[in-house]
């Protein structure tokens, strides 16, 4: 009986990503407002009922795909953070620029994708809750390395005033991750990766054509600005 179960398992879990696998085909080509349960099942050769036994509706796809591209960039991010070694694995800049460079190959890598997660909103879906803990990956590693400043002394608070009301959404974005760090470099850290996600943006959907051509040296400089502006000490 197990074994039963186990080839059932295996059976199911090869058809799911024969499913997903033909969903990313058909966002490369048609976007994702044009994505089918029928066409994603007629290209698989199955019926339309069979394939509604994994994913009830459109959204329930959508959803399984959002979630493995947050997932996929995620992981990228924190193995590119972890696989530092030396004095580098050391140095809270390094780190952070790992994780910020992982993100971008990520995207140039699965343009695609990341128009999902990135791009234009698609019509008439709404991202469940489950997307929540995927979508904050890359988010939480760049706080574990400041985190991590931190705790070694190794920060910098920048001097400029916010606004209390900033201040205040950053502790209550800190309390509920769990995150005990200053408001004020809180609210720095979320606009850290907001501007990395808008660099990645211009890069993949073209906003920097004919506008910014040394792309890798442009973009290191700008994510060692932005270590800055938390507080990291970087090198000049």
């Amino acid at each position: 009986m197990t074994a039963i179960r186990g080839a059932r398992e295996r059976a199911r879990s090869e058809i799911t990503t024969a499913i997903k696998d033909e969903a990313r085909r058909q966002l490369a080509e048609e976007g994702a407002v044009k994505l089918s349960l029928r066409a994603v099942a007629r290209e698989l050769g199955m019926v339309s009922s069979a394939l509604y036994r994994y994913f009830p509706s459109r959204d329930d796809l959508l959803t399984a795909l959002i979630v493995d591209a947050y997932n996929a960039v995620g992981q990228a991010a924190e193995d590119a953070r972890d696989a530092l070694t030396g004095a580098a694995a050391k140095r809270p800049a390094a780190r952070w620029t790992a994780v910020c460079t992982a993100a971008r190959t990520w995207a140039l890598d699965h343009p695609h994708e990341y128009a999902l997660i990135y791009g234009s909103p698609v019509p008439g879906y709404t991202a469940p809750r489950t997307t929540a803990g995927p979508a904050a990956r890359v988010g939480l590693a760049l706080i574990g390395v400041v985190r991590e400043a931190h705790a070694a002394g190794a920060l910098r608070e920048p001097a400029e005033p916010l606004p209390d009301a900033v201040i205040g959404d950053a502790l209550a974005l800190g309390a509920e991750l769990g995150v005990e760090l200053p408001g004020a470099v809180l609210a720095r850290i979320v606009g850290a990766w907001a501007q990395l996600f808008g660099l990645v943006s211009f890069e993949v959907f073209g906003q920097f054509n004919r506008v910014v051509e040394a792309r890798d040296a442009f973009f290191e400089q700008s994510v060692l600005q932005l270590a800055r502006g938390v507080g990291l000490t970087t090198p000049h």
